[in-house]
């Protein structure tokens, strides 16, 4: 890993540089991070996670939108940390989804490997590449962009 010590990145840390809290927060741990280049974060998927309720009741399923947004929280962690942003008060925001493809069931009890890498970066907007990994298995994979913006007044 390169640009720092990266190795106890755990969920308190990313608490500390997303503003993402339960049952929002999707991103447990960064287990490689490459400054500039690319993140692998991990998502322990768990029967208590609150949509699991209705999503599907005798066949729990992670919603693809809530594996999509995992691999943004990867990519927004990886940016703040690129970009210098880590207490700056910024935010990073969803623009754009582009071909996004659902390939395997995510199910309570896996390990969702969040592999996402830069595109495109800019000061104010990331261009990203994410894949969603159950083993050695894609569960998902989508491109999107993110602006970087100050927070609400």
């Amino acid at each position: 890993m390169l640009g720092g010590d990266f190795s106890n990145y755990d969920v308190r840390r990313v608490m500390a540089v997303l503003p993402h809290r339960y049952p929002m927060l999707l991103v447990d741990r960064v287990e490689e991070l490459v400054i500039d280049e690319r993140i692998c974060a991990v998502k322990a998927v768990t029967m208590n996670e609150g949509f699991f309720q209705g999503h599907f009741p005798g066949r729990p399923i992670m919603p693809g939108v809530m594996i999509v947004e995992a691999l943004a929280q990867a990519a927004g962690v990886l940016a703040m940390e690129s970009l210098g942003l880590i207490g700056s008060g910024k935010l990073v925001y969803f623009m754009s989804i582009d071909n996004a493809k659902f390939r395997a069931p995510v199910e309570p009890g896996c390990l969702l490997h969040l592999h996402v890498e830069f595109v495109q970066k800019r000061a104010r907007v990331c261009k990203f590449a994410g894949r969603a990994m159950v083993g050695d298995q894609v569960a998902a994979e989508a491109e999107f962009m993110a602006m970087i913006a100050e927070p609400p007044a």
